[in-house]
């Protein structure tokens, strides 16, 4: 970034380096109406986006992107270029999804064959690339920018152009990846709300929504607004914004509202949200004990409750924290931020973006579903050891079945724990994946079963699991709107929400 803001207010002496072009042979584009090269560019100021749908800091980069895009909308053009870390991200089905599902107004590149990446020696995601109304590279930015701080660059280099009349500013053409959902709208988890009545709880993160459903997956009631917001109060006044995980006592029900980086509560009796931790802010690594309502999370992806304890997969810093909710008490529980499969000492091991949490209480073992690295991961809460159960390292991935040695998964967002089985929610394999913990071995829980929809489809990035019992699957089928329910005695699944 700095090297960026001394650009700002050169006057280029030094040696430039003129932009190669965008125009991918053959590469799919996205919200837009034909393939763009830098020529129907010219006379903006043109930020590249690399970045992967898989990536937690990448979709941090956005917010400070929506601002420089709504301050400047004709004079500067974002374009996406996707470029895919997991085989499965390479289908264009996947990243129309990650597109609608993020809500992405701008041009995206497919750059699958990482065409760009190297054209632009980019060497991780997220990196964001400068470019003049001229066609010349004016900088690089790796990692996460701070919003404000990108805007003043931006507005800089702006300011100073159309002083010197060198703009052209015009709209882009094209209209943006639309997918309305259902009653549902790309949910995360569903968890059961302990009580007389059988009820479920699932994060509508697409609709910015807690949905309360019954048994039989028929709505009983909705928390928050629909609109993203960061707002308290009573139940259909609140906001949330993009919630992805959930665990819920008899009382009321624990948030992961990740995109205001904050844990909210739901209160059942009284239908309000309330606050427990996050300023809404994205924030950094957490090394000590804190207040959790002057803490900053990043992009919180589920929750476990044992006790008084609240267990928090913190994605965006690769930890897993814990919340003593009467304490109002915030500390790492595992992690130290760096994103790595590494085993150990609670805060010495490393974590590459948490995403699931399911707890086996007979054993006091918290199962994480550890995305990044296509891991399973264990964390002993009366040990406080970090030990990998399925998974070898960050480019590691697959779809292979057997012992755990050999097992790899792709992408996991979701776990649950059922009768001496970890069930994962294997979401860029599609599929739902059973490790038998006694056997050590990994198998599909589909192997074959029988639709009975009328209209049937498969699982589309499943991001949610929870067993009902050993014959009674339920899964959050994200990218198609719904939730399956799987009997594996009758070897059938069909729709059971949505």
């Amino acid at each position: 970034m700095q090297d960026l803001e001394s650009e700002a207010g050169s006057t280029f002496d030094t040696p430039r380096v003129h932009a190669p072009d965008i125009d991918v042979p053959e590469a799919d584009w996205f919200n837009t109406d034909r393939p763009l090269t830098l020529k129907d560019l010219s006379g903006k100021l043109v930020i590249l986006d690399f970045w992967s749908t898989c990536c937690v800091n990448c979709m941090h980069v956005l917010p400070g992107l929506k601002m420089v895009e709504a301050a400047y909308p004709e004079e500067v053009a974002v374009v996406g270029v996707h470029s895919p870390k997991f085989p499965a991200e390479q289908q264009p089905d996947m990243l129309r999804a990650a597109i609608a599902r993020a809500g992405i107004e701008h041009p995206v590149v497919n750059d699958v064959n990482f065409e760009l990446w190297r054209a632009y020696a980019v060497r991780g995601w997220p990196t964001l690339v400068l470019i003049g109304p001229d066609g010349y590279v004016l900088g690089q930015m790796s990692g996460e920018p701070d919003p404000e701080r990108l805007l003043t660059v931006v507005s800089e280099f702006v300011e100073r152009w159309d002083t010197q009349g060198v703009l052209r500013p015009s709209p882009l053409a094209g209209e943006p990846e639309r997918d309305a959902g259902g009653t549902l709208r790309f949910p995360g988890k569903l968890k059961p709300v302990p009580g007389e009545a059988k009820r479920w709880a699932i994060a509508d993160a697409g609709h910015h929504q807690v949905a309360l459903l019954d048994d039989d997956g028929a709505v009983l009631a909705r928390y928050g607004s629909g609109s993203p917001g960061f707002t308290d109060g009573p139940g259909e006044r609140a906001a949330f914004r993009g919630p992805q995980g959930l665990i819920a006592d008899a009382r009321g029900i624990y948030v992961a509202d990740t995109g205001n980086h904050a844990i909210r509560r739901i209160d059942l009796a009284r239908g309000t949200v309330h606050t427990l931790a996050g300023t809404g802010e994205r924030g950094m690594v957490v090394d000590e004990r804190e207040p959790s309502l002057a803490a900053s999370l990043a992009s919180p992806w589920d929750l476990e409750l044992a006790g008084g304890m609240l267990y928090i997969a913190n994605a965006g810093t690769h930890q897993v924290l814990q919340l003593d909710i009467e304490g109002r008490e915030l500390a790492p529980l595992a992690g130290n931020g760096g994103e790595e499969l590494i085993d150990g000492p609670g805060t010495d091991a490393q974590l590459a973006q948490p995403s699931g949490l399911a707890l086996d209480a007979a054993t006091n073992r918290l199962y994480v579903a550890d995305s990044e690295a296509s891991a399973v991961r264990m964390i002993g809460l009366d040990s406080g050891e970090v030990a990998t159960v399925v998974g070898e390292g960050l480019f590691v991935f697959g779809a292979d079945n057997g012992p755990f040695e050999l097992a790899t998964l792709q992408h996991p967002l979701g776990v649950a724990v059922e009768a001496g089985e970890v069930l994962v929610a294997d979401t860029f394999n599609h599929k739902v994946r059973v490790l038998d913990l006694a056997a050590r071995r990994v198998r599909d829980l589909d192997d074959g079963f029988t639709c009975q929809d009328a209209r049937c489809q498969p699982p589309f990035e499943p991001a949610g699991v929870w067993a009902d019992g050993p014959d009674r699957i339920l899964v959050s089928d994200t990218d198609n709107h719904r939730v399956l329910v799987y009997r594996p005695a009758s070897r059938t699944y069909g729709t059971w929400a949505g």
